[in-house]
């Protein structure tokens, strides 16, 4: 299968630190990469609602739902492009992620077993020197491919509040040049010794 990256766009704000982040990151990827970029602010999921023991699940046809599905299903890379909020994923991020719960549960889907052995990665600009801020955010996106034996490639942090200040963080930058090329090893939960 050839590697086709997927990245979901986070923000509330376009062309963010995060987004700018993400995408000097994406220029450093092979030209025979297939790259798809969404908005999940542009197309947004309903709220979800947990029908793991009450309903049956349907495949979604039509909207954000199918299209983020099918989109997903599809990448053998998923980028999760959120900013730090409140030392998290952003509100459309976490709607994404706890669409999955549903989509594990889906017929003709095998949600989990597609996704295993794809590459879960992520990045984010936070405005706070302290990186370990991001522990949480990074916590979670570490945690949700691991449940799924996805790889991780980690999180591209970048330091930035007001539009455009990304682009100032040196290491950062530098940091984008190679994310995409390492290995990304087999995802584990903190608490697994082997």
């Amino acid at each position: 299968m050839n590697r086709r990256f997927l990245f979901l766009l986070g923000s509330s704000r376009a062309d963010g630190n995060t987004e700018l982040l993400a995408r000097r990151a994406a220029e450093q990827l092979p030209g025979d990469v297939e790259q798809e970029w969404i908005s999940l602010t542009e197309h947004p999921l309903p709220e979800f609602e947990d029908l793991r023991h009450d309903s049956d699940h349907v495949r979604p046809t039509q909207g954000a739902a199918a299209l983020l599905l099918d989109a997903t299903l599809a990448a053998t890379d998923v980028v999760i492009a959120s900013p730090l909020y409140w030392y998290s994923v952003s509100a459309p991020v976490k709607r994404y992620l706890d669409h999955w719960a549903g989509w594990l549960r889906t017929p003709g889907v095998d949600f989990k077993a597609t996704m295993a052995g794809r590459t879960l990665w992520g990045v984010t600009a936070l405005a706070h020197q302290e990186l370990v801020v991001a522990d949480p955010l990074i916590g979670t996106l570490r945690n949700s491919a691991a449940y799924l034996g996805m790889r991780f490639g980690g999180v591209l942090l970048g330091n930035g509040s007001k539009p455009g200040d990304v682009l100032r963080d040196t290491e950062a930058l530098a940091h984008a040049k190679t994310f995409f090329a390492r290995e990304a090893p087999l995802a584990r939960f903190p608490y697994d010794t082997e």
